[in-house]
């Protein structure tokens, strides 16, 4: 009896652990390991891919186990491209760019169309019916092993294309999707995340680490802050254009306050809070490249990414009584459900709400 270890690649982010059946001992201790994940439609276990976890992974497993190495990427076949598939890829870039669509949700719907275009080139897709879409998909998942993540994608291409290019009713066409998986958000205690907002010396670093975690906002979020976006007057965070470009307040800890002022006179901002050595906004993968040197720093939280703290901050909230439907503002969710995956049972009624980085700051000045 062995277990298969695949994806073990420097680059890979997360180890994928195939576990027999009737090893029901391992399943135990594996689901002890912090950042673990069970994926019900592969049937197996994964775990990011950082060195105490391989070697808690030997220590379970002992020499029983087998090492797979794989990239993990799924790669359609190549083909060359007509003016027939260019001309439909032109039609669907421009509504899609009129629709007012991200960047990444562009680039995305149109590399996950292509290979249908090649599919039925020389069909009329207006005459597909749903049971030919569909067969489509099916060979994609059983001949190219696509994710479900991929397979939604994909789906969500077609629809466009289909609905908003070509103007098909959106009855026409109710594709199958697969079942969502419904995984608990990793987040750090509030000691780690006192640990990683004050790892690193650089001024201008520190004070975006804290504005991640201290107001829950995303990557993109903090890229795209405005100085007049900081409402000292009102203790509030001003985000125009978050997901689903809308807009929002969240609030702004004293601390951080006295953060980003300091910041503010050091390095003199002109339009943006956050600006990059050459000037304009700050780059995500800047922002990225800045936590994990903090997370090296401190040796703590090598699974983690930026986004663990905008889950660390909603966690925090809840533990310390805040009403979900102020986090929900705070998170930007259109919906309860998404914040509902923080907590199963909330009742609270608090009306002095504080960041969960003051109420840190205070348990630290205190000792």
């Amino acid at each position: 009896m062995k277990a298969v270890i695949s994806n073990t690649e420097s680059k890979s982010k997360r180890l994928k652990i195939k576990i027999p059946y009737k090893a029901v001992e391992w399943r135990a201790q594996i689901k002890n390991i912090q950042g673990v994940w069970y994926h019900p439609e592969q049937k197996l276990w994964s775990v990011p891919n950082i060195p105490t976890n391989i070697d808690s992974l030997k220590t379970i497993l002992g020499d029983a186990y087998t090492i797979v190495k794989k990239d993990g990427k799924i790669k359609l076949p190549s083909f060359e491209m007509t003016s027939h598939i260019a001309k439909q890829v032109e039609a669907m870039m421009t509504k899609l760019i009129l629709s007012g669509m991200s960047k990444s949700t562009v680039s995305a719907y149109r590399s996950n169309i292509l290979h249908f275009f090649k599919e039925f080139e020389n069909v009329e897709i207006k005459s597909l019916t749903k049971e030919e879409i569909e067969a489509y998909i099916y060979r994609l998942k059983s001949k190219n092993s696509i994710s479900n993540t991929k397979q939604n994608i994909i789906i969500n291409a077609i629809k466009f294309y289909l609905e908003k290019v070509l103007g098909l009713p959106r009855t026409v066409y109710n594709l199958t999707r697969p079942k969502p998986h419904k995984t608990l958000p990793d987040a750090l205690s509030e000691e780690d995340a006192y640990k990683i907002l004050n790892a690193l010396p650089n001024l201008k670093h520190r004070a975006m680490l804290n504005l991640l975690y201290s107001a829950g906002l995303r990557r993109g979020e903090i890229t795209k802050l405005r100085i007049e976006d900081i409402k000292s007057h009102d203790m509030q965070i001003f985000i125009k254009g978050g997901k689903g470009k809308k807009d929002r307040t969240t609030m702004l800890a004293e601390h951080t306050l006295e953060l980003l002022r300091e910041y503010y006179v050091a390095y003199k901002p002109s339009y943006w809070l956050f600006e990059g050595q050459s000037g304009g906004r700050y780059s995500t993968s800047s922002i990225n490249k800045v936590f994990r040197k903090a997370a090296k720093a401190t040796n703590i939280a090598q699974w983690a990414t930026p986004h663990t703290l905008r889950h660390s901050f909603a966690t925090h909230l809840l533990m310390a009584n805040v009403n979900l439907r102020y986090i929900q503002s705070c998170l930007g969710h259109a919906s309860s459900e998404t914040t509902e995956i923080y907590t199963h049972i909330v009742n609270i009624n608090n009306n002095n709400v504080r960041s969960p980085l003051d109420r840190l700051m205070d348990k630290r000045n205190k000792k």
